[in-house]
């Protein structure tokens, strides 16, 4: 006989797998640019330098910048950007560390630190640095986004909440600190709360992330909706990513012990 699905056992697999990363992830410029945690491949692949020899030269290059100045502090960005962007963890530590050394006092280093050491899985430490990117008189939401992320990371979702709460008072009905509230109650197992809020995120100003959609559909998937969560991650992508993405999804949602999917919607499906 299956055994029943563990809403507690599988989110704390799924917790590891669509990490709340918002502000956490590398970004593409020198300021500080966040994207959002997701369920699938694809928010991996776009993290990605282009190509691997792209990457490798990229890294190389901006290392090189770096080393020849240790006080550019923009190279020194980029390089630890670059760094995360190609999975290198604990080297992009190493360098937001040396950095902030060399240049005591720059916010964007301390941020970059920050979502470095979160991404190596260093969540108290994470927590304190980007308190330290962090100036009361000119609050970035971002960043207090972040702390959010990494606060959940620890289980202290109640604390999370009000740095995301906090981060919404800044840049109101912002797609991805919704998102990343949303997997808050994921996280504490309050799976309709956590789809409502992230309903409100994908209706979000702009063009709102993919992703965002992504982590819908994990939620949705959860509460055993699994053709409407299909449906979802499939939204906007290509034939190729969107068949990923279900696989993916899929995958997840059949972990051992859990629910074997049929590919069809339950009967109370709205």
């Amino acid at each position: 006989m299956r055994q029943p699905f563990c809403l507690a056992r599988f989110l704390t697999t799924a917790a590891t797998t669509a990490i709340l990363a918002v502000g956490l992830a590398g970004c593409k410029t020198a300021g500080m640019s966040d994207v959002t945690g997701s369920v699938g491949p694809r928010a991996e692949a776009s993290r990605a330098i282009a190509s691997p020899a792209d990457a490798s030269r990229d890294i190389e290059d901006l290392g090189a910048r770096s080393r020849a100045n240790p006080r550019d502090a923009d190279a020194a960005l980029r390089y630890g950007q670059a760094l995360r962007a190609n999975g290198q963890r604990a080297q992009a530590v190493s360098v937001f560390e040396q950095a902030t050394l060399n240049n005591p006092g720059n916010k964007l280093l301390m941020a970059g630190y920050g979502r470095a050491l979160a991404d190596a899985g260093n969540f108290q430490r994470a927590f304190e640095v980007l308190g330290s990117a962090h100036s009361t008189t000119n609050p970035d939401w971002r960043i207090l986004s972040a702390q959010g992320a990494a606060l959940d990371q620890m289980g202290r979702h109640d604390d999370a909440r009000r740095y995301y709460e906090s981060a919404l008072k800044i840049r109101p009905e912002e797609p991805s600190v919704l998102s990343n509230l949303g997997l808050s109650y994921m996280l504490s197992k309050d799976l309709p709360q956590g789809e409502a809020i992230m309903r409100r995120a994908q209706q979000g100003r702009g063009a709102v992330d993919p992703r965002v959609r992504q982590n819908l559909g994990l939620i949705v998937g959860l509460q055993g909706r699994f053709g409407e969560a299909e449906t979802i991650v499939r939204a906007d992508l290509p034939p190729d990513e969107a068949a990923a993405n279900v696989a993916y999804l899929r995958q997840m949602l059949s972990a051992k012990g859990g629910p074997r999917l049929s590919g069809q919607d339950d009967a109370k499906r709205s």
